[in-house]
């Protein structure tokens, strides 16, 4: 099976309040979003936050998804991860898919860990059986020990974050998307779960990674998207871009009073 994402024309358009009475708050909030707000049907407001996407990463490929805040590099993400679906265009995927976005999604806070542990991975369309052959290693490697029992409500911010990583990195996948390169809890955990990520980076057919850190992009990634109000301003490989930021750079630096 060869693994690729595919996107063509994709649109992506968030819905966002009646425009009726609210002529000040429009407009205040279409200059704060760079003037991408439209009216839609009827009353309702839309932001358009992806715009003629046209994409295509193959196997082999890991992508950084690069951008200002607001550029749409995120929300690209979560559309290729299926969280959003796109308003118009097509999104193709052959493999499966580990998406490390919003990695606390789905639990239940009253429920124990070992119950969420087994939630998260139904979630994930995972059988019971294969679950049930995963807890221990997952048990281990959040090194929660008996908190396992405990409602996850009574946990820390960094014991709950434990619990999620190792259960998000236990199942392989085809394709890994990665919004920013992911740390949990304490130094030492934090050091195991980079020599983890990285192991996955390395087994992924394909890497998808949203980030601002340029040398991140440098040490891992072959190709870069980068994103501007929405729309791809460049694709190519690491060391075009890296080209075009320095030749940008040297643009600026000219272009200074002397």
């Amino acid at each position: 099976m060869t693994h690729q994402i595919k996107l063509t024309d994709v649109d992506l358009d968030y819905f966002v309040y009646s425009l009726r009475s609210q002529s000040l708050r429009s407009a205040m909030f279409n200059l704060a979003v760079g003037g991408k707000m439209y009216k839609a049907a009827g009353d309702v407001a839309a932001v358009k936050a992806l715009s003629g996407i046209n994409l295509e990463i193959n196997e082999g490929d890991r992508i950084a998804l690069v951008g200002h805040n607001g550029s749409g590099k995120t929300t690209l993400l979560k559309v290729i991860a299926g969280i959003y679906h796109p308003t118009r265009g097509e999104l193709k995927i052959d493999g499966d898919i580990t998406s490390m976005i919003a990695i606390n999604a789905g639990i239940d806070m009253e429920a124990t860990g070992l119950r969420n542990i087994h939630k998260l991975g139904l979630m994930r369309r995972l059988s019971r059986k294969v679950i049930d052959s995963r807890v221990d290693a997952i048990a281990e490697f959040s090194g929660l020990g008996d908190f396992l029992h405990l409602p996850v409500r009574t946990y820390s911010a960094g014991m709950l974050a434990r619990l999620m990583f190792a259960v998000a990195t236990e199942f392989e996948a085809d394709i890994l998307v990665l919004d920013e390169w992911l740390s949990a809890g304490d130094a030492a955990f934090v050091h195991k779960a980079g020599l983890r990520m990285h192991q996955m980076v390395q087994d992924a057919k394909i890497v998808v990674i949203a980030t601002h850190d340029h040398d991140l992009v440098s040490r891992v990634c072959n190709r870069v998207c980068e994103l501007q109000g929405g729309h791809i301003v460049f694709l190519g490989t690491t060391d075009e871009w890296i080209a075009r930021n320095q030749a940008l750079a040297a643009q600026a630096q000219a272009a200074l009073p002397a």
